[in-house]
């Protein structure tokens, strides 16, 4: 199965009609909802101000009653006592009632039956203030017997009945106004609530569709997911397999790399070293006999053989950069011993290798990547690290080798390891990778410096850690150097270190060096 991102210039289609349509009957229905609920809440509010208004018309009224009661009986008691503070409550009653019937005006104002109540209830209030009014003259003239004579002769009681029979009929109207108008909001409450009953079913068919869309797309994505899930686990097997087949590809090419520049080291060890030899004799052998006639060719013939001397240096640094000879020879614990101090003599750096006395006991591949490893860090240190001092520390544990170069240089960014340039550190790591080790470059102690800490297990993942390349056996190198050809010595290879360490990596690093 193959997945693509890539636009393919196809504009992309909106949802289908049937879930807009969905959508847009969702939307009509809650706003629907919205209106009959708006209108219900106005309605609430009406009957509560309805029945606030009616609790107040029934106040006031009693209220009134009450005035027109207090004046009666303030009046009562000046008859009795004689007093004038009992006329305070008729002296004050006009104005109380004229606020009180000013109020009720005001509620009952949207009602005409109720006006023309209040206006004869007015008129009522105003006669009775009037004859109380009346009898206090006759008192203050005449004296209580006049107005034994004047109660006597008329129903005084007339008028207050009239009045509270007046407020009884206001009070039953405004609570049969209430009443009709509570009806009528029960009746537009019971026509919400069933508007709400069908508002709530229409809902719940539209929910009910949507479910069944929802569980139809979650089932298509399921099964796309599974789908998915299965083209990428046979994706991963196959690069999980392919990576597996690298890793042993890769193995393999080091190997033979590592054998190829063996052979060849060896090769030009014995063809060329043998055939400068003997360029060497014979130009030896001519200069002798040249020497007493032809003393300018023999300066020529000395000139060639200096120039000889420098081709068989030049030959000895080739084989050392191509397999160091001392690994094979001596084994691991000699070969960086003798490339770290070299290095600490080119560089002039202090350069301390603590070397675990079981060093020789790595395998040969695992040998060769410490080897390199040590190598190409040392060769990063030494051209940007800027550091004085370095130190190399390798040890044996109970699973593998763990190697460590730490320094006081500059220190190392911490995207280095992720710079697609940083081709000898990727290197290092690659190499660490393949023998199933690990690598990892961090500032050093105190956030001084760089430590590049490499472990490598005991063997190679499969099997291919005992593989070994040819080594250079000593001794090859024996034939006797013409007279006044120096620097051919016959100690072999691993006699003499390599003169330039700097050049002696098996690929330079290029990635600038934290």
């Amino acid at each position: 199965m193959y997945f693509s991102t890539a636009f393919d210039g196809k504009r992309l289609r909106g949802l289908p009609l049937s879930k807009t349509l969905l959508c847009v009957a969702c939307v009509i229905i809650l706003v629907i909802n919205g209106v009959f609920l708006i209108r219900n809440l106005d309605d609430l509010r009406s009957a509560n101000a309805l029945q606030a208004q009616t609790a107040r018309v029934s106040d006031e009224l009693q209220y009134l009653n009450l005035l027109v009661t207090d004046a009666e009986s303030g009046l009562r008691g000046y008859f009795l006592s004689g007093s004038e503070v009992n006329l305070g409550a008729l002296r004050e009653a006009p104005q109380q009632i004229d606020n009180q019937l000013r109020a009720l005006s005001v509620l009952l104002a949207d009602s005409p039956s109720q006006t023309r109540n209040l206006a004869q209830l007015r008129s009522l209030v105003q006669k009775k203030l009037g004859l109380m009014h009346q009898s206090l003259e006759v008192y203050r003239q005449g004296g209580l017997v006049d107005i034994v004579a004047i109660s006597a002769a008329a129903d005084a009681r007339g008028e207050m009945d009239e009045i509270r029979l007046q407020v009884v009929i206001m009070t039953r109207e405004q609570n049969e106004l209430l009443a009709a108008r509570t009806a009528a909001f029960y009746e537009q409450s019971r026509r919400t609530v069933l508007s709400g009953v069908g508002i709530n079913a229409a809902a719940i068919l539209v929910i009910l569709l949507f479910y069944n869309l929802v569980q139809r797309s979650f089932g298509l994505r399921l099964e796309a997911e599974r789908a998915l899930q299965q083209t990428n686990d046979s994706l991963e097997a196959i690069v999980a397999e392919r990576t597996e087949q690298l890793s042993v590809l890769s193995r393999h090419l080091i190997r033979v790399s590592e054998e190829e520049k063996s052979r060849l080291a060896r090769e030009l060890h014995d063809e060329m070293g043998a055939n400068l030899t003997a360029i060497g004799m014979d130009m030896s052998s001519v200069s002798e006999r040249l020497k007493g006639s032809h003393p300018e060719l023999v300066t020529m013939l000395g000139r060639a053989r200096r120039t000889l001397v420098d081709t068989v240096q030049l030959k000895r640094r080739i084989i050392e950069n191509l397999r160091p000879s001392l690994l094979d020879n001596m084994g691991l614990s000699a070969a960086l011993q003798s490339y770290c101090a070299d290095y600490a003599r080119v560089t002039a750096l202090d350069c301390d290798a603590l070397i675990d006395h079981e060093a020789d006991a790595a395998g040969p591949m695992q040998a060769i990547a410490l080897f390199r490893v040590t190598q190409e860090a040392l060769n990063n240190i030494a051209k940007y690290a800027k550091a004085r001092s370095v130190i190399v520390n390798l040890t044996r544990e109970p699973d593998g080798w763990d190697l460590e170069i730490t320094d006081d240089g500059i220190g190392i960014p911490p995207d280095a390891m992720a710079k697609s340039k940083s081709h000898g550190l990727l290197g290092m790591r690659e190499r660490a990778l393949l023998l199933g080790g690990t690598l990892s470059v961090t500032r050093g102690v105190n956030n001084v410096g760089t430590c590049v800490r490499a472990w490598l297990p005991k063997a190679a993942p499969g099997g291919e850690g005992a593989a070994s390349a040819p080594s250079i056996a000593p001794g090859l190198e024996t034939t006797t150097p013409p007279p006044g050809l120096p620097g051919t010595a016959s100690s072999g290879l691993s006699a003499k270190p390599p003169a330039n360490p700097m050049v002696a990596g098996e690929s330079p690093i290029n990635a600038p060096h934290p």
